[in-house]
């Protein structure tokens, strides 16, 4: 996961510069970094979890089409 740098010091500095009080600047700063850290980021343990199910998924597909399939042969044989 690639990281980040933030300047919170320069952060609170714009704000404030713009018209903001101190304190108004340190909660919305405070919101920013809790939004963050509460973020729902997906890690490469969740991808390969996911795609360890898909490859799963798509093997019991397979096997089901191959025995349908092997079925209809043996249809279509016993019939001729």
């Amino acid at each position: 996961m690639a990281t980040i740098t933030f300047d919170t010091y320069k952060f609170i500095q714009k704000l404030k510069d713009s018209g903001l009080a101190e304190k108004q600047a340190q909660a919305i700063l405070e919101t920013i970094q809790e939004a963050h850290a509460a973020a729902d980021l997906v890690t490469k343990q969740d991808m390969t979890t996911a795609l360890a199910e898909t490859k799963l998924d798509i093997i019991k597909w397979v096997a089901g089409m191959l025995l349908a399939q092997s079925a209809v042969i043996a249809a279509l044989v016993k019939l001729l």
